[in-house]
């Protein structure tokens, strides 16, 4: 049956804007379409309602306003509750490993020897319609055991499947504020998110349980409690619709906003019969307080370089995410390390896990209960860390009461200096990525680095940040358009002239548009969307 003719049978209609994408008939099933419609209509006004609220909230702070702890729920703060039970195949997460739901990364991923793997349809996915339906495709397989791939490229070819133990499958939806173009109710499209949680859950949360494990679920951008409160609506009421026993999804927030981290303790509430536990996503986090600041001149962050975990403010989210989620019995995740195995370079190679060494020493040191890698050559270095440094298979017993933050540490501003140097590796990142996803790849090798729309999202905002506010760089020169436009043009023929042929121009373009606009862009994924298929 054509998904153009199956949805002509929903009441009200949905539509589907390009019905013949390969896997659709087997994602995009009537059964499948309606208990999207149902998601939507009961829960896509209160979308709209909270993300009316996350501007309000913005103009507020663009006006002087500051955030901090919520004095309406410092009795939940206060109290004594914990989260429900953790099953006990996540009671040991010390090394998770993500990417995107691309075929042949899923059943590497699964067979990387890490403990979860977070499929990702969120920031490590161009999401175009066909990567989208696709990546449903092999979740399913996946789930099923019956997913394979095999590589033409190769001359000899390589036949991947799956290893007899695999990590525990976990699943990123995109977002609140993206939508999904491709499917249209009353001509407006649908909120992203519950397309992605919406199939995946309808397709393979019986299959799931049915396998000894269940649906489990990580949760993106979340800014405040209201909104993890809608997630625990969108369970409970999934739940119901197939028949399945409350409580049996399970999710982790990722805790990479800034108004988030001041609303840990209330997230975990609205969530505690689901959720088991918290995760600090640092690109995004550092992408949200400039975000956040945009319009301030007094929070000007320096060199994406020079802010790293062990800044002030990082730090002080971190141990305070630990000792949050400890309190209430919840697993506090670690960040992740974006470093990618370099094989023509030992030396090179060398320090670079050396780095990556020293970042899990320093999570575990803490009292996190695991963390993230974005490679399977890196599952190893990690595991060794967590192996020899934490005893068991968690440190929910740490309970770190001798952690103490306040807004003020939250929201300190790091030192450090602007420099061209700076300033051009943040237009080439950005480029680079934005072109590779134009052409359908969100998670791109950059410098070593494996970089999704987060890395991209940090660099253009600051540079509009910067030029907003005239910032100076470290040698005196003041950065204004005229020097953007220099270091870019310069940056672009760099790259034109050593990579591969990707729609650098029309990259870069968008870049300057976006850094000279008078308002920064919510979202640069969300800004060029409708340049993907």
């Amino acid at each position: 049956m054509d998904g153009a003719d199956v949805a002509d049978d929903l009441t009200p209609p949905i539509h589907i804007t390009h019905p013949h994408a390969d896997g659709v008939d087997a994602v995009l099933t009537p059964a499948a379409l309606a208990f999207i419609v149902d998601l939507v209509e009961r829960f896509g006004p209160r979308v709209d309602e909270l993300l009316a609220r996350r501007t309000e909230r913005r103009r507020a702070i663009a006006a002087g306003a500051m955030l901090d702890f919520l004095p309406e729920t410092e009795d939940v703060r206060a109290g004594d509750w914990r989260v429900g039970a953790i099953p006990d195949e996540l009671r040991d997460r010390r090394v998770e490993i993500t990417g995107p739901v691309e075929r042949k990364m899923v059943i590497n991923a699964l067979n990387s020897g890490a403990c979860v793997f977070m499929a990702d349809f969120e920031d490590s996915l161009a999401p175009t319609w066909e990567n989208v339906v696709a990546g449903q495709v092999n979740l399913r397989d996946a789930v099923r055991r019956t997913i394979e791939f095999f590589n033409h490229k190769r001359s000899e070819g390589k036949h991947y499947t799956l290893n007899d133990k695999t990590a525990v499958l976990m699943v990123r939806p995109r977002g609140w504020h993206l939508p999904e173009k491709h499917l249209l109710i009353d001509g407006k499209p649908i909120p992203a998110a519950l397309v992605d949680f919406g199939l995946f859950f309808h397709h393979n949360a019986r299959e799931l349980l049915r396998r000894g494990t269940a649906p489990y679920f990580y949760l993106p951008k979340l800014e405040s409690h209201l909104e993890a409160r809608l997630w625990r609506d969108i369970f409970e009421h999934a739940e119901r619709q197939l028949g399945l026993k409350h409580g049996s999804i399970k999710a982790t927030a990722l805790i990479e906003t800034l108004p988030a981290a001041f609303e840990m303790d209330e997230i975990l509430y609205e969530l505690r019969d689901y959720i088991v536990g918290l995760n600090c996503g640092r690109w995004d986090y550092i992408f949200s307080y400039i975000k956040t600041f945009r319009n301030r001149a007094d929070h000007v962050l320096p060199d994406r370089g020079a802010v790293t975990m062990t800044t002030h403010f990082l730090r002080s989210y971190s141990q305070l995410l630990i000792k949050t989620c400890h309190r209430r019995g919840a697993f506090a995740m670690g960040g992740m390390a974006a470093q990618v195995p370099i094989r023509n370079d030992e030396a090179a190679n060398r320090d670079a896990l050396d780095k990556v060494r020293a970042d899990k020493l320093r999570e575990v040191g803490d009292g996190h209960d695991g963390t993230w890698v974005a490679h399977p050559g890196l599952v190893p270095v990690a595991m060794d860390v967590f192996n020899e440094h934490m005893e068991g298979s968690n440190q929910l017993g740490r309970l770190r009461e001798d952690v103490e933050v306040t807004a003020a540490d939250l929201l300190r501003v790091p030192e450090g200096a602007i420099t061209e140097a700076g300033m051009r590796n943040n237009i080439s990142v950005a480029i680079q990525y934005l072109a590779a996803w134009l052409e359908g790849s969100g998670c791109v090798p950059i410098n070593h680095l494996m970089e999704d729309a987060a890395t991209a999202e940090i660099a253009r905002t600051q540079l509009w940040q910067w030029l907003r506010h005239g910032a100076t760089l470290d040698d005196g020169q003041r950065i204004d358009e005229p020097l953007l436009q220099d270091i870019q043009d310069a940056e672009l023929i760099g790259i034109e002239n050593r990579g591969p042929r990707l729609p650098y121009t029309e990259a870069a373009q968008m870049l300057y548009e976006a850094t000279t606009a008078t308002e920064c862009a919510e979202f640069l994924t969300l800004a060029t969307y409708d340049h993907l298929p």
